[in-house]
């Protein structure tokens, strides 16, 4: 009878061992891992890769004589960024900051454009005025067309007109491929194309 008893006592023991040594195998793992995220960790974010909002950026200085960001090389230019305060991210030199909205965490790249010498409203005036003698389009180093107008008045008047719709909608430039002097602030094209690679949103009818 006592035999009978003390064999139920030595499993509930051995359960009990059981899950005491799991419990303890549980937490020395979870304290390894633990460890190893302090020792190592997950690399710190680069400050040029927060998020739209994490930071803001200064406006571009921009050259007088060009109208064009300074240090346009490569129709590109660069901006500094500061990230909001209390970001913490690695900066320029690869050191993790925590910044307060003062200081520079990296530069953004912005596009800008090439330009060389022509300005878009000596264009538009030549065109207004002398185009049927062809001036905008000798202005515009097309010195042949410019001959053709000037020999034909602007081509009875209808040359020059199509030449002051075509150069005052930015469609005709210079003929180095450069682009206009205009303001940075002014009345610039944006062109907008659809290629075979262009999303398009499908139409969600009602």
């Amino acid at each position: 009878m006592a035999a009978w008893q003390e064999m139920p006592l030595s499993g509930n023991k051995r359960k009990k061992g059981g899950v005491i040594v799991l419990w303890s195998l549980g937490t020395l793992c979870l304290a390894c891992l633990a460890a190893q995220g302090a020792a190592g960790g997950d690399p710190s974010l680069k400050c040029e890769d927060l998020r739209v909002g994490q930071y803001i950026c200064e406006d571009p200085k921009i050259d007088n004589e060009t109208q064009e960001p300074l240090n346009c090389t490569n129709h590109t230019a660069y901006v500094a960024c500061l990230p909001a305060p209390n970001i913490t991210c690695k900066n320029l030199f690869g050191n993790e900051t925590q910044f307060t909205g003062k200081e520079i965490g990296f530069y953004k790249p912005i596009e800008c454009r090439n330009v060389n010498g022509y300005s878009y409203k000596v264009a538009v005036a030549l065109s207004l005025f002398l185009g049927w003698l062809g001036a905008d389009r000798f202005y515009l180093g097309y010195p042949a067309l410019g001959l053709l107008k000037f020999c034909t008045v602007g081509f009875c008047g209808i040359g020059s007109l199509i030449d002051f719709i075509l150069i005052s909608m930015q469609i005709v430039g210079p003929s180095d491929g450069s682009s206009y002097i205009i303001d940075y602030y002014g009345a610039r094209l944006t062109r907008l194309s659809i290629s075979n690679e262009t999303f398009r949103k499908p139409q969600i009818y009602p």
